[in-house]
């Protein structure tokens, strides 16, 4: 059986529908906290070696370590600004080399500046869309120029945002405000549509994960009047947890969706039917 025939039809054990990512390596960026720390659990759950690339958060080789022993793969935390292309190329280099081969990557880091339209500065666009556009670029040109050089095809999840679609409010037509986020996450969307274009002739796959309302340390300090507004608006009626955000993600990285690339899956309990 050729690798290529293995790719496309995926084992079926006796246990039914199973992931093993065993032997492979995923890269997860702003894989220690929140959404980013549940990919790599996840990724490390199925068997994977979990590279975290992190910015500046002290936790994060303590957060490495403690996935290294929960799930007894191999993880550890790389301190690199996505911003920088040279440092991430480097940075991939590097870690192919110690947990490697790379075999996949989550680009999850993003951040938000909240202010009105009217108060927003040409700081405050750099800080959200160098992190949230170029970042996830550099991170995911660093893991294609390594599979382009060894003639090997990938799998890329570059978590999006349900704000790729709609603009969120915080009561009843009451926008929040936060123009640049919503902007730089519709920008991903149609980064991950032109990068599974391009490189979709190298069998490297490009997907987007698109979250709605989760709780994590960024929404907990929000008003509970304003957290229980979005919840109501979900057809769910309640935020998620980061775990759930992460089975999408394992499947688009598995080779179950072989077929799958340029793709943008919301997992945001109807709030988008609404």
């Amino acid at each position: 059986m050729s690798a290529l025939s293995g790719l496309l039809h995926p084992k079926m054990t006796g246990k039914g529908f199973v992931i093993d990512f065993s032997n492979k390596c995923i890269v997860v960026t702003g894989g220690n906290r929140g959404i980013g720390l549940a990919m790599s659990k996840a990724v490390a759950k199925a068997g994977a070696h979990v590279a975290i690339i992190y910015r500046s958060s002290a936790d994060a080789p303590k957060v490495a370590h403690d996935i290294e022993k929960e799930f007894k793969v191999k993880a550890k935390a790389y301190q690199c600004d996505v911003s920088d292309a040279d440092t991430v190329n480097k940075t991939f280099d590097t870690i192919d080399k110690e947990l490697g081969p790379i075999t996949g990557l989550i680009a999850n880091a993003g951040v938000s500046v909240v202010k009105p339209a009217l108060d927003l500065t040409t700081d405050d666009f750099n800080k959200v869309f160098t992190t949230n556009v170029l970042g996830v670029f550099n991170s995911a040109r660093a893991a294609a120029k390594l599979w382009n050089e060894r003639q090997h095809g990938g799998s890329i999840v570059i978590v999006s945002s349900m704000s790729s679609q709609i603009y969120n409010q915080v009561a009843l037509s009451e926008p929040l405000t936060q123009v640049f986020y919503n902007s730089s996450k519709g920008a991903v969307s149609n980064l991950t549509k032109g990068l599974a274009s391009e490189w979709a002739k190298h069998s490297i796959r490009v997907n987007a994960l698109s979250p709605g309302y989760v709780n994590t340390d960024q929404t907990s300090g929000m008003d509970k009047k304003v957290r229980d507004f979005q919840a109501n608006t979900v057809l769910l009626g309640r935020f998620a947890e980061p775990e759930e955000m992460t089975g999408q993600a394992i499947l688009l990285l598995s080779d179950h969706a072989s077929y799958m690339t340029g793709g943008e899956y919301f997992v945001d309990g109807g709030k988008l039917a609404t």
